[in-house]
């Protein structure tokens, strides 16, 4: 039962960070769940799982209130698809002590990209300078982050998302809404490439149930939150969260002198809380510039 709370509140905060920004609910699970010992293939099926629920209902709302680019969906959606199945059956054929390690390394660099996104690209504007993706620019972004999401337990908004905002003709609003409505289908096909290779036994329902219960739970709490944590304070936050989450795995792996962790731990939380302070002083540079203009 203590599990099972501890697994719903991960979900709860793991829908709380994406409703809030888009992105980063397999990132911030995923490495939540391998902090608990789950192994990465069983903690990554669990994730897309309870995903093909919370994406579907994602979808429909965002599909409802029109904030989807349905060509963009289209796009994406089969070479995601395609890389999502392929990193599934690529993570399940490794053993778990092995893959564990590698995927915490992913992750953490996942981490590291969302907040120096946050803290250097992170732009207000609804429309950038560049040009629609094209569909020979869909494909190889769709399997990217198709592969990098099920052999990470995340990744398809982190690599996605950003992408798709520096691209002319597509809305902020519209951005998170097609990538929140086409990972829908990278999550089933992540699911099928788990179910494949690890089979129907090796999933824990209760598990996939916790998560999406708290899941649930937090989407209107996010909804709430986004009007009053600002996205780019939101985004440091978590890049450094997942990063410190990773850090353990990845010390205990890496570094054999047992004495050197706790001076790894700190400089990595310095290192945070200095962007968190860099970020904060240039939000606030940003808005005194805006109120000077106007």
């Amino acid at each position: 039962m203590q599990k099972l709370l501890i697994l719903a509140f991960i979900g709860f905060f793991a829908q709380l960070i994406d409703g809030a920004l888009g992105m980063a609910y397999g990132v911030s699970s995923s490495s939540l769940l391998l902090a608990f010992g789950i192994a990465p293939a069983v903690a990554s099926a669990s994730v897309h799982l309870s995903e093909v629920a919370t994406t579907a209902a994602s979808g429909i709302s965002h599909i409802k209130f029109g904030n989807v680019d349905r060509k963009m969906v289209y796009r994406l959606i089969i070479p995601g698809s395609i890389g999502a199945f392929t990193g599934a059956c690529f993570l399940s054929s490794l053993p778990g002590d092995v893959a564990k390690p590698y995927v915490s390394t992913f992750l953490m660099l996942l981490g590291f990209y969302v907040l120096f996104r946050f803290l250097f690209v992170f732009r207000k504007s609804e429309e950038a300078e560049a040009k629609p993706l094209s569909i020979k620019q869909s494909i190889p972004l769709g399997l990217i982050a198709g592969f990098a999401d099920a052999t990470g337990g995340g990744g398809w908004g982190p690599i996605a998302t950003p992408i798709l905002l520096t691209k002319k003709g597509m809305s902020a609003r519209k951005v998170v809404g097609t990538v929140d409505t086409s990972e829908f289908a990278i999550a089933v096909a992540a699911t099928v490439g788990f179910v494949i290779s690890l089979g129907w036994e090796s999933v824990n329902w209760m598990w996939v149930a916790a998560l999406v219960i708290g899941g649930v739970i937090a989407a209107p709490i996010a909804a709430w939150i986004v009007r009053i944590v600002p996205p780019q304070l939101m985004g440091l936050l978590v890049g450094g969260f997942i990063i410190l989450v990773n850090a353990r795995t990845m010390v205990n792996t890496w570094v054999a002198n047992a004495s050197f962790h706790p001076y790894i731990y700190l400089l990595l939380v310095l290192g945070w809380g200095a962007a968190i302070i860099f970020g904060v002083r240039k939000m606030n540079q940003d808005v005194k510039g805006i109120s000077q203009v106007s």
